[in-house]
């Protein structure tokens, strides 16, 4: 036990004292510096990557749908099959839906369009969209003849607020001659911060559907289900239940490759700041070299003094520790500040320069998310802790080789 004390003592003195050459001193405040930098990032750009991961399961596949069946010629009961399919284990919430790709003018501009029929009454699988629409949109859309909700992006490259008209361009019904129009009024502007509000605009599934081929009839049903990742399980089953005719689609094919680069970004840039953390480490190994050669004449006196090689490893070990704590510590501390306030800083930042860093017309969404994971900080502060130690192995086992009296001769 007075061993233990007695190392423990020494090396945290050792850790902390400012009695070294000036160069020892600012290598070790380099090497602490640069673990509390490579800590802090790394947990940043987690929260970053996490956050990404967040918003893509909980914004826009809270609002696209995690699978859909079809069928090539409309489903006229579909009201029937959306009951049945929302019977099956796992699935949350199964809603008849109609799809159009058309043309959308106001004016002198034109814009790309996903609409989207939806029964007023089946809001509950759009939950999230209703987040940012005002109260009693869905009454109205309900009682309007040519309501829409259209997304932010979409009303700002057509130019239209609220209340403005619209004309809809589809391509005929028959396949032949001229397409289709429809005057539509704008109900309301979703503002979500991601990529759909750049195509995406909602109306009733009876007005939808009498500009298909198959008018009265729902193009598929959309389905919510319980766990994500089964939901493309969940569709090719229901798939083998229904008649011929039908086919599908679930999030993997629409998102997939997004999803996919975010993980692998995650974990690229995990792996770029995991070999910074390494080599903050590591420059433990020069620090506490300098520090055996600064103190032999120390080490030999507690040698003479009866300390063994045992307790000499222990010394430097628990200054390598030490340093390693301090340096994670710290950076715990900055990263986890970081990551709950990265979000309003940056928006705070664009406000000052008047610029966006992030375009939903090129990434996923238009700002910076941040969600903070507690195992994501422990494991990197364990990790942190642990290169520590190991860089501080070698420098304390040559501290055990240094021989009293060759480091006394010059004393």
């Amino acid at each position: 036990m007075r061993a233990r004390s007695f190392t423990w003592l020494i090396g945290r003195r050792y850790a902390v004292s400012r009695r070294h050459s000036q160069m020892v001193s600012f290598i070790s405040s380099v090497s602490i510096v640069g673990l509390v930098i490579g800590v802090a990032l790394l947990i940043t750009v987690l929260s970053i990557m996490n956050g990404f991961d967040r918003e893509l399961r909980e914004r826009i596949l809270g609002i696209m749908p995690h699978g859909a069946v079809y069928h090539r010629e409309g489903i006229e009961d579909y009201e029937a099959l959306a009951e049945q399919v929302s019977q099956r284990p796992g699935v949350a919430s199964a809603t008849p839906f109609v799809r159009l790709e058309g043309l959308l003018s106001h004016r002198r501009e034109v814009a790309p369009v996903s609409l989207y029929g939806m029964p007023p009454g089946q809001r509950e699988s759009l939950a999230v969209l209703s987040e940012y629409l005002p109260e009693g949109i869905w009454r109205s859309l309900a009682e309007s003849k040519r309501g829409v909700l259209l997304g932010a992006g979409l009303a700002r490259s057509l130019a239209v607020e609220t209340g403005g008209k619209l004309t809809l361009v589809v391509p005929s019904r028959s396949g032949q001659g001229a397409p289709d129009v429809k005057a539509l009024e704008v109900l309301a502007v979703f503002d979500t911060g991601t990529e759909l509000d750049n195509n995406l605009a909602l109306t009733r599934l009876t007005l939808a559907s009498e500009l298909t081929a198959h008018p009265g009839a729902a193009s598929g049903i959309r389905l919510q289900v319980d766990d994500l990742f089964q939901a493309s399980e969940q569709v090719r089953s229901l798939l083998y239940e229904l008649p011929p005719g039908y086919f599908s689609s679930d999030w993997t094919r629409t998102h997939g490759n997004l999803y996919q680069a975010i993980h692998m970004s995650k974990q690229l840039v995990g792996l770029l700041l995991f070999l910074i953390i390494a080599i903050a480490a590591f420059n433990l190994v020069s620090t506490l070299i300098m520090v055996v050669v600064d103190k032999q004449g120390d080490i030999a006196i507690l040698r003479t003094l009866g300390a063994s090689s045992v307790d000499i490893l222990r010394v430097f070990m628990v200054q390598g520790g030490v340093i390693g704590v301090v340096g994670t510590s710290i950076g715990v501390l900055l990263g986890v500040t970081l990551s709950y306030w990265v979000t309003d800083w940056v928006q705070w930042l664009e406000g000052l320069l008047g610029i966006q860093f992030l375009h939903s017309d090129v990434y996923p969404i238009s700002y910076l998310p941040s969600d903070l994971h507690w195992p994501d900080v422990m494991r990197v502060a364990g990790t942190a802790l642990v290169l520590s130690l190991v860089a501080s192995l070698y420098p304390a086992w040559r501290a055990t080789r240094v021989q009293p009296a060759d480091a006394l001769r010059y004393e």
